[in-house]
């Protein structure tokens, strides 16, 4: 872990201290240690995203990054996340102190760290690729995971947009629904139809995408979501 240092922040101050010493910290709980610029005519579209996850508004730069943090909070096992949540410092090679803030800092349910970096990967030039490389390394060496994500499949990120929309609480039901949903899916069946056997699909649908969204459901997302998805109960959940 020689040679990086990380600066972060929380509520109280801003902190920084070789990497050996932020193994332990919660960044997920942090604050972002830099802003989103917001101009006239800017190529970007920053933005706040509200996170079921942490019932609050993650940030996001671009709609690449809008897209990812959706991902991580569709993901039932990521329990906390924040964006632009440190300072990673080193020197290059040529004695320079050099600095890079990832996009993203996840918490898995297990404690597992996750830093990630959103870029096209036709975008990354040879000053992001040692940032990248840089970050993988410090990463590795703390005990975090580190990814790079581009694109999404399109028809995956659809899916998971349109379930998003129901990630509220406000789009649950009662114990007693959820467990008519969760019995009338035990085996995969078709999508709308088997929610009608609950009640007025009007009613209940909003409630099965909101299941969908939590993980107690599962559909297979490379495909359309339509009337005769199957649908059914997640192993274990």
């Amino acid at each position: 872990m020689d040679g990086f240092e990380v600066g972060w922040r929380d509520a109280a101050d801003e902190y920084r201290c070789p990497l050996a010493e932020v193994a332990s910290v919660p960044l997920e709980s942090g604050l972002p240690v830099r802003g989103f610029p917001s101009y006239r005519g800017q190529r970007h579209f920053p933005g706040l995203y509200w996170s079921a996850t942490t019932g609050g508004h993650v940030g996001f730069e671009s709609w690449l990054e809008r897209d990812h943090v959706m991902l991580l909070d569709f993901a039932p096992e990521v329990t906390g996340m924040l964006s632009q949540p440190l300072w990673l410092f080193w020197e290059n090679e040529r004695g320079r102190t050099v600095s890079h803030a990832p996009d993203y800092f996840a918490r898995f349910e297990d404690g597992r760290g996750l830093v990630v970096d959103c870029r096209p990967l036709d975008r990354i030039d040879e000053r992001s690729a040692a940032a990248f490389a840089a970050t993988r390394t410090a990463c590795t060496a703390v005990g975090w995971g580190y990814r790079v994500v581009g694109e999404v499949d399109p028809v995956r990120m659809t899916n998971v947009r349109w379930l998003a929309g129901y990630r509220h609480p406000r789009h649950g039901a009662s114990a007693e629904m959820v467990g008519l949903l969760l019995a009338v899916f035990s085996v995969p069946a078709p999508l709308v139809s088997q929610a009608a056997l609950v009640g007025d699909p009007i009613a209940v649908l909003p409630v099965v995408f909101h299941l969908l969204w939590r993980g107690r459901l599962t559909a297979d997302l490379s495909r359309p979501l339509t009337d005769t998805t199957l649908v059914a109960r997640a192993e274990g959940r």
